[in-house]
């Protein structure tokens, strides 16, 4: 409460008298805290920790008014306004009026002219620099995210210094016009003083000109002086913080290691002193002190180590050599997830107008709520090698996908495109046909009921289509340390049973790899945490784990494909699915379907037909079975219908929709056969 009750009490010493006593310990106080001030501004190493520099500057010229307020009262009222005032009016300046006004209009030009103005200037030219850099700061942070070489927390933290370093500029902009005003204030003030008190003291009180100036006008000038001094250093303040450039150090720091790293200019300066030495009417001993001063201090600064330094300079600014280990390993290293674009498709990920960086930091989010899988960050680069409009998506360093997304244009997806100029097109996702007409063209192809899909949504969309396929693939041994760190933030129980004390990480990146595989989100770590340990404690089959796993999210599992209430079913014939249980046979890879051939393509065959028929009528069914049968025949069906979803009766058995069977599987074919 300091600072709220202080700017009140400031207030108020405008209006309410003070007593000489109260006024003297203030001054002082004025003149201390600008000191401070000063020695702050030049110890910070960066301009951001002293951000509140600006407010503070508005706090002490409202509180340096309030005393010149207060002590041009007591001079006009009593012709004293305490000691100090009074010691600045006839000490400091002699007890000449003459040498008082010389002195005080020298700081105001000290002030106004010198200081303030360039601090205004440079404070004006740093806002602007800052605010026009800004996007490309935040560019170049979205970059560095995307490409892996900061994570997401260091990321955020740097854009608030950017967005604090745009406000701190911006605010210093406006406080320099505090430093401004305040300088023609006080010219004002002490003129009216002036007049005030000669004009009190011959026209109130009778006096002889000569003692009313005695009296008042050096008060007023003493007054000025007390005020101007502080004003002095916080101007000085302002013009070291607008003008600090970014350092490793404080200012006193950089100032010294920088001149004392300059030998050769210490020597010359020293001898250029003590040359002038000898030039004839010049005295000789302030020259030869100086000059033998810096001298002495230029062979104080280590030879080898200047020249250590400058050698080492350019080695660092050019980084480590192209076939140092360093450097090979940074070209050898296999980025999890690429997106390689065409020279000509470079505006996309420009400052000057693509989004398309912002559209992949948002699908990461969205990646990380749907799946649950924390999406690595995407390498994206130019490729000179691939032919123009085209993109390539890769995992791994394996190109996964490929795609066009011709510049200038956007992609109609649609029937009567006939009449639009443009090239033919596929949406790269669910393989509709389309056009890529000009983006000028946009809305004549709306107008013929075409969706139209601007280019980096194309590109935006197969690559969340790409990492949902190879989520699975994306998830390393990493990313799972991390996800049971999480649990064990919340949860350090769950994760205390499980890890390592029944499964390992490999064991529970094996099963957290299966449910991604068949696109079921693992965001509920917890449940699925739990249904291991329980499972864990009686086996560590792989298969056995993992549809443990799918029993705990059973209800989520079937909710992802219920619609409308329903849940759309396919389910076995008794007899092919008693068939198919007593085929079960146990192998290293995990149990498998022994059957022989034509039975096999009668099951894939009949469940493809079906689900097909389904699909031709806007509904995704599910083919459910027992339990034990459910993982074999998902190996078995991957190949022939790897769209169909499989669930077990277990999953379904608590699910609240109501369960509707669109068809029966069976291998007649392969009976009739």
């Amino acid at each position: 409460m300091a600072v709220p009750i202080g700017v009140v009490l400031i207030v108020v010493m405008m209006v309410i008298p003070l007593p000489t006593v109260l006024l003297d310990l203030l001054i002082a106080a004025n003149i201390t805290i600008a000191l401070i001030v000063v020695v702050v501004s030049m110890n910070v190493k960066r301009p951001l920790e002293f951000s509140s520099f600006p407010s503070l500057l508005l706090v002490l010229t409202l509180f340096r008014l309030a005393l010149n307020i207060s002590a041009t009262r007591l001079v006009l009222l009593d012709g004293f306004a305490g000691n100090v005032i009074e010691a600045f009016g006839h000490f400091v300046v002699g007890g000449s009026l003459i040498v008082g006004v010389v002195i005080f209009t020298i700081l105001v030009i000290i002030q106004f002219i010198v200081i303030t103005k360039g601090a205004e200037r440079v404070a004006e030219v740093g806002a602007r620099f800052t605010l026009d850099a800004m996007p490309g700061k935040q560019m170049a942070i979205d970059a560095d995210l995307n490409a892996g070489l900061i994570d997401e927390a260091e990321a955020r933290k740097r854009r608030h210094e950017v967005t604090a370093e745009a406000d701190f500029y911006g605010s210093m902009d406006g406080g320099s016009k505090f430093v401004k005003g305040d300088a023609i204030a006080a010219i004002i003030i002490t003129f009216i003083n002036l007049v005030g008190g000669f004009a009190v003291g011959v026209v109130q009180k009778g006096m002889p000109a000569g003692e009313a100036i005695e009296t008042y006008s050096l008060l007023s000038i003493g007054d000025g002086l007390v005020s101007q001094i502080p004003a002095l250093l916080l101007s000085v303040a302002t013009g070291l913080m607008v003008a600090r450039a970014s350092g490793e150090g404080d200012m006193g720091s950089t100032v010294t290691g920088q001149l004392g790293a300059q030998k050769r200019a210490l020597q010359i300066g020293g001898g250029a002193a003590l040359a002038l030495a000898l030039i004839p009417g010049l005295p000789k001993l302030p020259f030869l002190l100086i000059g033998g001063v810096v001298l002495f201090l230029a062979q104080r600064v280590p030879a080898a180590a200047a020249e250590q330094d400058d050698a080492e300079t350019p080695a660092a600014l050019a980084g480590p050599a192209p076939d140092s280990p360093e450097a090979l390993m940074g070209e050898i290293r296999v980025d999890p997830l690429e997106l390689a674009l065409a020279p000509d498709l470079i505006d996309l990920v420009d400052a000057a107008g693509g989004d398309l960086l912002d559209r992949v930091r948002a699908l990461r989010r969205k990646i990380a709520l749907e799946t649950g899988v924390i999406m690595p960050p995407v390498h994206t680069r130019d490729d000179l090698d691939l032919p123009l409009s085209t993109y390539v998506v890769r995992v791994n360093g394996v190109e996964v996908a490929r795609g066009q997304a011709p510049p200038g244009t956007v992609l109609a997806i649609g029937d009567g495109l006939d009449g639009l100029p443009g090239r033919a097109g596929q949406e790269p996702v669910f393989g509709l046909e389309g056009k890529w007409v000009p983006a000028e063209l946009r809305h004549q192809a709306e107008l013929t009921g075409a969706t139209v899909v601007d280019r980096a949504s194309v590109i935006i969309t197969h690559l969340s289509e790409i990492v949902r396929a190879n989520a699975s693939r994306l998830l390393g041994r990493e990313d799972v340390r991390a996800l049971v760190e999480v649990v064990r933030r919340t949860h350090p129980i769950v994760v205390e049973e499980l890890t390592p004390a029944l499964l390992s990480l490999g064991q529970i990146q094996t099963v957290l790899q299966a449910l991604l595989d068949e696109g079921v989100s693992i965001r509920d770590l917890v449940r699925i945490f739990e249904a291991l340990s329980l499972a864990g404690k009686h086996t560590s089959d792989a298969d056995a784990l993992y549809e443990a796993a799918r029993s705990a999210l059973g209800p989520a599992i079937a909710a992802r494909h219920a619609a409308d209430g329903g849940l759309p079913v396919l389910t076995l014939d008794p007899r092919l699915e008693h068939a198919l249980l007593e085929s079960l046979r146990p192998t290293e890879s995990g149990v498998q379907l022994i059957l022989d051939t034509a039975r096999a393509e009668a099951v894939i065959g009949h469940a493809a037909q079906l689900s097909e028929a389904a699909e031709q009528q806007g509904i995704i069914p599910v083919l459910v079975c027992s339990p034990q049968l459910r993982m074999p025949l998902r190996r078995l069906l991957k190949f022939g219908a790897p769209r169909l979803p499989l669930l077990s009766y277990a999953e379904i058995a608590e699910c609240p929709f109501r369960v509707e069977t669109l068809g029966v599987v069976t291998d007649a074919e392969a009976l009739a056969a």
